[in-house]
């Protein structure tokens, strides 16, 4: 294995909490015992089988973490960005995983709400976001507008 890679599966919420808050870049996104169909429903195949696997990299844990997605809504979100949207040339999917976000009077506990934030940005803001050397010379609001989402889906329940 070279450096930086791995071998890391995100299941459960206590695997995914390694990333907490973490800016994490969707490298691939495989729908598995789910789709979307034309009314807009999510079809699954049963209660069990997770909605899709993303593969993704982050600085905290590297590359090739296999995330598996469990919650309808994180599944919508990231079936709008890659499937319906699509992702162009010049453009990645940014996530972030969290569970301490969520605003006040959310009375449901964590393990039953969506927990990604998904975003379509220019390629490069993953860089951006992680390594302040990345590209010194953009500051200010020039380089938030180099990393700023194109478009994005947050869950309601999130600040």
């Amino acid at each position: 294995m070279r450096h930086g890679e791995s071998k890391i599966v995100l299941w459960k919420d206590k695997e995914w909490s390694q990333i907490d808050g973490e800016c994490c870049r969707v490298v691939d996104f495989s729908p598995i015992g789910a789709r979307i169909g034309p009314d807009g429903k999510v079809w699954s195949v049963d209660k069990t089988t997770p909605y899709a696997s993303i593969t993704i990299e982050c600085e905290k844990l590297g590359k090739n973490i296999v995330g598996y997605i469990t919650h309808q809504m994180d599944f919508q979100h990231l079936w709008a960005a890659f499937k319906e949207r699509t992702v162009r040339e010049g453009e990645e999917v940014i996530i972030f995983w969290t569970k301490k976000n969520y605003k006040r009077g959310v009375f449901l506990p964590a393990v039953f709400m969506p927990k990604l934030w998904v975003m379509v940005c220019p390629k490069g803001a993953f860089e951006l976001m992680t390594n302040n050397a990345y590209k010194p010379e953009l500051t200010g609001e020039a380089r938030w507008n180099a990393m700023k989402p194109i478009i994005e889906w947050k869950p309601p329940v999130m600040k």
